[in-house]
């Protein structure tokens, strides 16, 4: 079944859906990122911008402007680049209190190239980084402890063997003796796993999660070329919420309930790195806030457009009363914005390594 956008057919059939509440925790290594500006491949560059980059804190800020509450839990060096980055994550309204000073272990570092034809490449500088350093402690401490929902990626299981640790940990706890629910962007990204075992690994630690997230076209890669949502939700049978971006097309949300299918909204693209990790924020927003399933997908449609839009990893979100009309428009005035808002080509996939597909 096709979910409407107020998302009632099935939503009420068998009582309300099963929603998270409370503070969100999101985990994992945040980095500094220069970036050409204007955006022209790198070796033509005369000038690089400072900025931050990091999935689980572009998911957290994504989430403060939405108005939940979170924190990001990390690592960073004792550095300069360290302090930019705690500074630019608080300023969006994270909580970063319990983010570790490692003085033994610098701060990461990427630098994006932007093509046109291309899309953009990343070149990661994160060995050794104060983020990899992290292991499965963090877990019995504050803010976690106490946490309501827990946000991880696949990245970060792939930065050292005491971070694979930490999210095995996180995932392997029986969702009986979990005090919180955990939610799990699968994020494949192919320099992180040169060993060959990401599907194996990816998959097992995905089929623990509450909710996961996932690009067909990156299931697909992993998983089996051929694949479609319906295959894998049955590679994926335990999450409670199953969500699959189809690109620039649509994004599925597969749970207990139902399963619920929104189109994409257009935009002019400026620079598509991060509209996943937006993606994923709109729709836990959605989840949080106790809106139907439907409206959590149209929700992260909308925060995904805010990355698109811009050359960095975090942009403004509407303004709320156009959020609320949006989420609330009738599926037919909905359908009808996916096709021609702006008049612009569709937006590239959300793509988790940033490359226009």
């Amino acid at each position: 079944m096709t979910g409407a956008a107020t998302g009632t057919t099935t939503e009420t059939a068998a009582g309300r859906p099963w929603r998270p509440a409370g503070h969100v925790v999101c985990v994992g290594e945040t980095m500094a990122a220069l970036v050409p500006d204007p955006p022209e491949p790198l070796e033509r560059a005369a000038r690089l911008g400072l900025s931050v980059a990091g999935a689980e804190s572009n998911v957290a800020m994504y989430l403060a402007d939405h108005g939940v509450p979170v924190s990001w839990v990390s690592a960073l060096g004792d550095d300069p680049l360290g302090r930019r980055v705690r500074a630019t994550v608080a300023a969006a309204g994270v909580d970063v209190s319990h983010v570790r000073t490692d003085p033994h272990h610098p701060t990461g570092l990427l630098v994006k190239s932007p093509a046109s034809t291309a899309g953009t490449r990343v070149h990661y500088y994160r060995s050794g980084s104060a983020a990899s350093a992290l292991g499965p402690d963090l877990l019995d401490e504050e803010p976690v402890r106490s946490a309501a929902l827990l946000h991880l990626t696949g990245i970060t299981p792939a930065l050292s063997p005491s971070c694979r640790e930490l999210v095995t940990k996180a995932l392997t706890t029986a969702v009986d003796a979990r005090s919180h629910a955990v939610s799990f962007d699968v994020n494949h990204r192919p320099a992180l796993w040169p060993d060959g075992t990401a599907a194996t690994v990816l998959r097992r630690l995905a089929d623990r999660a509450d909710i996961v997230f996932v690009g067909l076209d990156e299931a697909q890669g992993l998983w089996g070329e051929d694949l479609t949502v319906t295959d894998v939700r049955h590679l994926l049978p335990h999450p409670r919420v199953l969500v699959v971006k189809d690109g620039a097309r649509a994004a599925t949300a597969v749970t207990d309930h139902g399963v619920y299918t929104v189109p994409a909204l257009r935009t002019a693209v400026v620079e598509p790195v991060g509209a996943g990790d937006a993606f994923a924020a709109g729709f836990l927003a959605g989840l949080l806030r106790s809106r139907t399933t439907a409206q959590a997908l149209r929700l992260g449609h909308i925060t995904a457009v805010s990355a698109l839009r811009v050359t960095g990893d975090h942009g403004p979100l509407p303004a709320p009363a156009r959020i609320e009309r949006l989420l609330t428009l009738p599926d037919p005035e909905w359908e009808a914005l996916a096709q021609t808002q702006g008049g612009t080509p569709p937006c590239p996939g959300y793509a988790p390594d940033g490359t226009v597909h």
